[in-house]
C-alpha cells in the first residue's frame, strides 16, 4: 500500500508492527506478531477497534515481517526494510513523515487494551506521554516466577512525569507502574527523540529500544515525559504461555 499524506490536522495513530515476535514460537512462522488471534480476533484488529472508537480515522502501520499480509486492511503503510536489523524505535522513525505533521498516538502491535487508554493520551496536553499499569505487579507474578526477571524501572515524579524508565530494578520499589507500549508524540517530541538518536551511532541507533529513548530524553531534561495511569483491561503478549493466560481471564 502507497503512502498517503495525512491532510489532518485531527489526531492519527501509528502501529509499530514490523517485527516477526520470535518469542511467539510457530504461531507467528507464517504471520506476523500483530495477526496472531486473542479469543478470534487479531491484536492488530482490537487495535484498529479501540483507536476508530475514540475518533481516530488515519491509521498508520509499520511493517516489516510478511508485510504482504498486512495490506487491504484501510491503513497507510509505513515499511521498514531493515525490520530484522533494527528495533522499535528506528521502525517508528520510518513513519517520520507523520510524526512531524501532528499529533500520534503510537502502538505496539502487540499489545491490546480498552478505548479509554487511547482516549487518556487524547485528552493529555503533554507533548509526550506514555500510559501505565499501577497495579502492574499481579499480573508479572502470574506471568513470571520472579516479577524482576522481564520488569524495568519506572519512577515517577510527584509532578506525575517519569523520573526514571527502562533499567533493571534492584528491587520491587523501582517499578511504580508498568509501560504499556502505547504513546503519545506530539510533533516537538519526536524531534527530541531525533535529536537524541542524532547523538548515537549508527548501531546504537539501530539498537535503541523506546524506554531508552525516553530515559536519554529523561536525562537530557529538555522536554519532560508525562505518565498516564491506565486502570482498565490490558496485555501484552509476548509468548504462547502469555497468549493462553488472557484466553483464561475474564475480561482480557
Amino acid at each position: 500500500m502507497a503512502i498517503e499524506p495525512a491532510g489532518s490536522n485531527a489526531p492519527r495513530a501509528i502501529i509499530l508492527a514490523a517485527g516477526r515476535g520470535s518469542r511467539m514460537q510457530r504461531l507467528t512462522d507464517e504471520r506476523p506478531k500483530c495477526l496472531v488471534e486473542l479469543r478470534g480476533t487479531a491484536l492488530l484488529d482490537l487495535q484498529v477497534r479501540a483507536l476508530r472508537a475514540e475518533g481516530i480515522r488515519q491509521i498508520g502501520i509499520v511493517t516489516g515481517y510478511k508485510r504482504e499480509l498486512l495490506t487491504d486492511r484501510g491503513l497507510t503503510e509505513f515499511h521498514n526494510p531493515r525490520w530484522a536489523e533494527t528495533n522499535m524505535v528506528s521502525s517508528l522513525a520510518c513513519a517520520e513523515s507523520w510524526l512531524l505533521e501532528g499529533t500520534c498516538i503510537v502502538s505496539y502491535g502487540d499489545i491490546f487494551y480498552d478505548s479509554s487508554a487511547v482516549r487518556l493520551l487524547l485528552n493529555c496536553q503533554a507533548p509526550l506521554a506514555v500510559t501505565y499499569d499501577g497495579n502492574w505487579l499481579a499480573s508479572w507474578r502470574e506471568r513470571f516466577e520472579d516479577p524482576l526477571v522481564d520488569a524495568e524501572t519506572f519512577r515517577l515524579k510527584p509532578d506525575g512525569s517519569l523520573r526514571e524508565i527502562g533499567n533493571k530494578p534492584g528491587s520491587i520499589e523501582e517499578i511504580e507502574g508498568q509501560y504499556m507500549g502505547l504513546l503519545r508524540f506530539t510533533p516537538a517530541a519526536w524531534q527530541e527523540v531525533d535529536r537524541v538518536r542524532g547523538g548515537l551511532t549508527p548501531r546504537e541507533r539501530d539498537s535503541m529500544h523506546m524506554t531508552g529513548t525516553l530515559q536519554k530524553i529523561i536525562e537530557a531534561g529538555r522536554m519532560p515525559v508525562h505518565a498516564v495511569r491506565y486502570d482498565r483491561p490490558w496485555g501484552e503478549v509476548d509468548s504462547p504461555s502469555d497468549l493462553s493466560r488472557y484466553e483464561a481471564r475474564p475480561g482480557s
